[in-house]
């Protein structure tokens, strides 16, 4: 949805957030069948599900909307409850389980985990490489959009603006890694089962209430240092993210191709400081040493699919800023430590 004003609250952010464009709603005039959501319970499987349910009613379809996840934050499923939105609790990794849920033509794979711990890194490799084979021999007939992440991608030099989807992959540690092989089950079954599918290579999606963005923003606010040697990265709005999704089904096939999502700029994490900054008429401090590499997307390709984000970076660091100066909630704690946030609310088991 574009929307050019301020956002001064939650309500407004939410409808900002749920609100299809007329690509969305036209996208889905042309998508046959329902649309089922694994992973659903975190916030942006919320708000995916909820700006789906608006583009078919305005298109004025009857399709199915269908959340499928363990639900574990009751305001969650209670919001989708209060849309009408069918939900199911179902814990993934229990196979029988994911055998009872009904067949659909359209899956959307947001499950993702990523550890808070080092104990927690077994289970991690289930939910992001084992999984996936599981669901995929489930939905043989369905079309299925796969999130993944950038993080898949070795660091680079930033002057040659990102990686993209035919460069190699060099994952750094074992989330990464993780990552990798949940890409590399479900193209292989994929190929083996002549399932149509479409890989969203994600890389910092944000809203008001969390992400890259909000943290630095913040830590300007309160002038407390900012590490430069992750010193630059890709940013997009989480309801772009959402609009791709729906949109990418059409782009679904055997193998998978694989897109990159996130905004086309190389953003300077100095240079974002120094803009808020200015909003906030303060000084910021910084600290490390500006690393020459680091992990970005080239997104080319997703932006000549589905064009430029409807939210743009400029309006991203004005709605940001006046977010902070309002001391409006962020998550997971109304008012927590930016660097407490999920970066990308997808990555968790939901």
């Amino acid at each position: 949805m574009q929307y050019s004003g301020l956002i001064n609250n939650t309500t407004v952010l939410d409808e900002v957030l749920t609100t299809p464009s007329g690509a969305v709603i036209e996208a889905m005039q042309r998508l046959q069948g329902d649309i089922m959501i694994l992973g659903a319970g975190g916030r942006m499987g919320v708000s995916l599900a909820l700006l789906a349910q608006n583009a078919i009613r305005k298109a004025g379809l009857s399709k199915r909307i269908i959340c499928v996840s363990r639900f574990t934050n009751p305001r969650n499923r209670n919001e989708l409850a209060r849309a009408g939105i069918e939900m199911i609790t179902c814990d993934l990794l229990d196979g029988v389980a994911i055998q009872k849920l009904p067949a659909v033509e359209n899956v959307i794979y947001m499950v993702g985990m990523r550890p808070e711990h080092p104990g927690q890194m077994p289970k991690t490799w289930a939910v992001n490489s084992f999984l996936p084979g599981i669901v995929v021999h489930k939905f043989v007939q369905s079309r299925i959009v796969l999130f993944s992440t950038g993080h898949v991608y070795p660091p680079a030099d930033i002057r040659l603006g990102g990686s993209s989807e035919t460069d190699p992959v060099g994952p750094v540690g074992e989330y990464a890694q993780s990552a990798l092989a949940r890409e590399r089950i479900f193209d292989f079954f994929c190929g083996k089962l002549e399932i149509r599918g479409v890989i969203l290579r994600l890389a910092h999606a944000v809203e008001l209430r969390y992400g890259m963005l909000l943290e630095i923003a913040r830590k300007v606010s309160l002038q407390e240092p900012i590490d430069l040697s992750h010193s630059h990265l890709n940013l997009i709005w989480q309801g772009d993210v959402n609009s791709i999704a729906l949109r990418a089904f059409e782009y679904a096939k055997t193998p998978p191709p694989v897109i990159n999502v996130s905004g086309p700029e190389t953003v300077s994490v100095r240079k974002l400081a120094m803009v808020f900054a200015r909003h906030f008429r303060t000084t910021p401090i910084f600290e490390g040493i500006e690393n020459e590499q680091a992990q970005l997307c080239d997104t080319t390709l997703c932006n000549r699919l589905f064009g430029y984000p409807d939210v743009s970076l400029g309006q991203l660091i004005k709605w940001t800023a006046n977010w902070i100066k309002l001391d409006a909630p962020t998550w997971n704690n109304s008012h927590a430590p930016a660097h407490t946030l999920h970066r990308q609310s997808f990555e968790r088991l939901s």
